[in-house]
């Protein structure tokens, strides 16, 4: 494998990435560097931990002009916390890199006004942003979009695929033909493939080749429930595991807040994660869920995008994955590192049928497990 300086990255981007203990690069950085350096497009499928975000950013920080004080690339991604993470690593890499890379947040659920303001007190070189703030923004002409030299879409699989696909697709219309466009994702579907291609010149393409795993140091349980029974035994699973740290995952079947009233009532340190948040709300609840102050984090697959959070103990799913690429997502939040963790399903007689499905996926064994007397046996 090519190091970062054969990759082409200069001396001052190689010491921001050794400063953060990144020494070699990951597959998809050693794929993707290059070509992002020489302006091509890419779409880049590289699971949760693989380096992905600096596959893109440390080549993009090099080719930026500090000097210019205007935006010459734009982030998309689809929740307010993925947003954060990635301005996060943006400041992280601007403060080791000694590079002058300014950044600004911009997402819904905040005073536009003030949005306005800080574009024109910082003119950020990078703006990262969710789709639907943007575009008014650019509605309005406060963003110049022919000033944009490259887009990243992250989390592709989500905001190619869904409502927010329209969202993005009239963003990348505003900018210059000869922008570059970056498409990173988890996984990339069929359709995620054939919209990015409409969108792109002559795309260069990195499939994840490598069989999709599980870390070993997961162990997979379920429990059979009827579904009107699930938030009762829920919170009767809680008590018999007494978790350091659970995610909590729902589809819509439950009222979140509902499912965090009842398990608050009986003594839970539960919190509900969900669009209607301010942010403050969203960050504080992150803060203490991972100071411990907050031991049980109920959350959708939407809401859940972008979380980074360690040493979480127990994944349990309140509503069974609808498919292998879910699982594989909720599931690989436990067990990072050299860590251990546990992933429990509630089951009703219908969804038993996809165990297999993920058993024979991951090859993995998801063992039949019961509630008795206030054990998990």
């Amino acid at each position: 494998m090519k190091s970062f300086k054969e990759l082409g990255l200069n001396e001052n981007i190689i010491n921001g990435l050794n400063k953060q203990g990144i020494e070699t690069p990951t597959e998809i950085q050693s794929l993707s560097i290059s070509d992002i350096l020489d302006g091509r497009d890419v779409i880049g499928e590289a699971h949760t931990g693989s380096g992905k975000t600096l596959a893109f950013l440390a080549p993009l920080f090099q080719k930026i002009d500090e000097t210019k004080r205007e935006m010459q690339v734009l982030i998309l991604v689809p929740t307010h916390e993925l947003v954060m993470q990635i301005n996060n690593q943006i400041k992280l890499l601007s403060t080791n890199s000694e590079k002058a890379v300014t950044s600004l947040n911009i997402i819904g659920d905040v005073n536009i006004d003030k949005q306005i303001k800080k574009l024109k007190e910082i003119k950020p070189h990078i703006i990262v942003g969710t789709p639907g703030r943007v575009l008014d923004l650019m509605n309005k002409k406060k963003i110049a979009s022919h000033q944009i030299k490259t887009i990243v879409i992250d989390e592709g699989d989500n905001l190619l695929d869904n409502t927010s696909s329209n969202f993005v697709k009239d963003i990348v219309k505003k900018t210059m033909r000869d922008r570059q466009l970056l498409i990173f994702s988890a996984t990339i579907s069929n359709k995620t493939l054939s919209t990015s291609k409409e969108l792109m010149k002559d795309p260069i393409i990195y499939k994840n080749k490598q069989q999709v795993s599980l870390n070993p140091n997961i162990e997979h349980y379920y429990i059979e429930v009827d579904q009107r029974e699930k938030v009762e035994v829920l919170r009767k699973l809680l008590s018999a595991v007494n978790p350091e740290k659970a995610l909590v995952f729902v589809n819509k079947s439950f009222d979140i807040n509902i499912v965090k009233d009842k398990l608050n009532y009986h003594n839970k340190s539960a919190f509900a994660m969900h669009n209607r948040l301010t942010k403050e709300q969203r960050q504080n609840a992150l803060e203490s869920f991972r100071n411990g102050k907050i031991n049980i984090l109920i959350s959708s697959d939407m809401t859940a995008r972008g979380l980074d959070i360690d040493n979480i103990t127990h994944i349990i799913n309140l509503d069974f994955p609808k498919n292998s690429e879910e699982y594989l997502h909720r599931a690989g939040r436990t067990a990072r590192g050299n860590n251990c963790g546990t992933t429990i399903s509630l089951v009703t007689q219908k969804e038993k049928g996809a165990i297999r499905i993920y058993e024979r996926d991951f090859k993995i064994k998801i063992q039949k497990k019961n509630l008795s007397y206030g054990k998990l046996i």
